[in-house]
């Protein structure tokens, strides 16, 4: 027999996923005047689908992500496999099923002058690339003024499914992604949303690496 209040914990689960990964467009935005950084995730509306703060003075990337500021519902687990490595790989895991996801990879060489990363699946197939827009772009942003607005294309089949770009504002560092072009899904929404987290919160602190 049930427990009470099972099916209505279920329900509530199950709304919250939907929200939070079942967007074809959201805003990644980052808080950066506080102690740790802080990132939330919104929908087109402006309600909040995802927080996380991110850990300072770590050796090894562990970034949890939840539901908001109250961290009482974690929704995903992204960690790295090695200690601050410009091309390690980050492993990410659905918090509520405690299932693997899938892995993002920074393709270390490669992302000297144009950053990419490598998404795979859960059993690690490569399934689809994320690149900087443009080599002419990358090359200016690394050698010649680096505040131009970063934009990633993400690619899955040959074709182009999704895009996530910075704004201009220093004080408010924020990201609009879009994959309106990947109406069936064909990326999976936990794992574009640990990308945004890892393009976001890690590629400004790999600079200093490259």
């Amino acid at each position: 027999m049930a427990s009470p209040g099972t099916g209505a914990q279920v329900r509530q689960t199950a709304q919250i996923l939907a929200a939070a990964f079942q967007q074809d467009r959201f805003t990644a935005r980052q808080k950066i005047w506080t102690l740790s950084p802080k990132f939330y995730f919104s929908d087109e509306q402006g309600n909040t689908l995802a927080f996380l703060r991110k850990k300072v003075f770590t050796l090894k990337d562990e970034i949890r992500v939840f539901t908001d500021e109250t961290q009482s519902m974690e929704l995903l687990h992204i960690k790295a496999r090695k200690i601050i490595d410009w091309g390690t790989a980050f492993d990410v895991t659905d918090s509520i099923n405690h299932q693997k996801v899938g892995v993002i990879k920074r393709q270390g060489w490669k992302s000297i002058i144009r950053k990419e990363w490598t998404m795979m699946d859960a059993n690690e197939q490569q399934i689809g690339t994320i690149k900087e827009d443009s080599l002419l772009l990358a090359t200016l942003r690394r050698y010649v003024i680096n505040i131009i607005p970063q934009a990633y294309t993400f690619e899955a089949g040959g074709r182009e499914l999704g895009t996530a770009r910075q704004n201009w504002n220093f004080f408010l560092p924020k990201m609009s992604v879009d994959f309106s072009n990947d109406p069936g899904r064909q990326l999976d929404r936990r794992l574009v949303a640990a990308a945004v987290v890892l393009l976001m919160a890690v590629e400004g602190r790999q600079e200093s690496y490259d």
